[in-house]
């Protein structure tokens, strides 16, 4: 499996934005895919995952309410809908696959590939 986020951009705070995670490969119903995001000088932070089949989905506080996780099934995409961003949303953002199904450590998850910057201007 191969993950590819893209989508990520300049925005105002209070702006939105839609962040894809294309995915290459078999995709199970029992797998669990997330998204993380990092600034320079700190570690990879849970944003939130969803499990592929029951589209079941959890978010990180910092974000709940605010960011909406779907999949286009078919597709094999996986979307992160960022509404209402902070100038604390700014990061890379990256897509994972969970080894170890419902985790929201970054050290369980792997085939992260390239990410996409968010900069969200106050």
């Amino acid at each position: 499996v191969q993950l590819q986020a893209f989508g990520g951009g300049l925005v105002q705070a209070g702006g939105s934005l839609r962040l894809s995670c294309a995915v290459s490969g078999r995709i199970y119903s029992s797998h669990v895919m997330g998204w993380f995001r990092q600034v320079p000088g700190k570690e990879r932070e849970f944003v939130g995952l969803i499990r592929w089949g029951s589209r079941s989905t959890s978010y990180a506080d910092s974000v709940k309410g605010r960011f909406t996780i779907s999949k286009d099934g078919p597709e094999n995409t996986m979307y992160l809908q960022m509404n209402s961003l902070k100038p604390e949303d700014t990061a890379v953002y990256y897509c994972g696959v969970s080894r170890s199904g419902w985790s929201t450590r970054d050290v369980e998850y792997d085939n992260w590939g390239q990410g996409t910057q968010v900069t969200v201007s106050s």
